[in-house]
């Protein structure tokens, strides 16, 4: 019963019952991604993903990305997208988890931030 409730009230752990009938009734299955989120395309060219598990933003490759935001009128499942060489594979944001990037000389990270020139001297009373 949590489990209907959950999906029922919240946006984050999925489609709501009302985003999935709106789908059902008026979104046309674009493509899925390497990821398992589906995308789809609705009335006046309306475009909308379905997360695989929690709704993140972050979540979203590259390729899919340029046709959600209208970069694009092609989604890359008509076109073959082929990464450039300088590209990194995708990511999600690790931010607020174990995987976060801390740099050196954070609160987070105890190793000393390396000097550069034009560094400040702190002030001594």
């Amino acid at each position: 019963m949590s489990n209907l409730l959950v999906q029922f009230f919240s946006w984050w752990n999925g489609s709501t019952w009302g985003t999935r009938f709106y789908t059902w009734r008026k979104g046309t299955k674009v493509g899925e991604d390497q990821f398992g989120n589906v995308y789809y395309e609705g009335d006046g060219g309306r475009r909308w993903v379905q997360y695989n598990g929690l709704a993140e933003a972050t979540k979203i490759p590259p390729g899919w990305h340029g046709w959600m935001h209208f970069r694009t009128d092609i989604p890359p499942t008509r076109e073959k997208y082929e990464m450039r060489d300088w590209e990194l594979p995708h990511r999600e944001n690790l931010t607020g988890t174990a995987g976060a990037y801390f740099p050196k000389g954070s609160l987070s990270n105890p190793a000393e931030r390396p000097r550069v020139t034009g560094d400040y001297e702190a002030w001594n009373p």
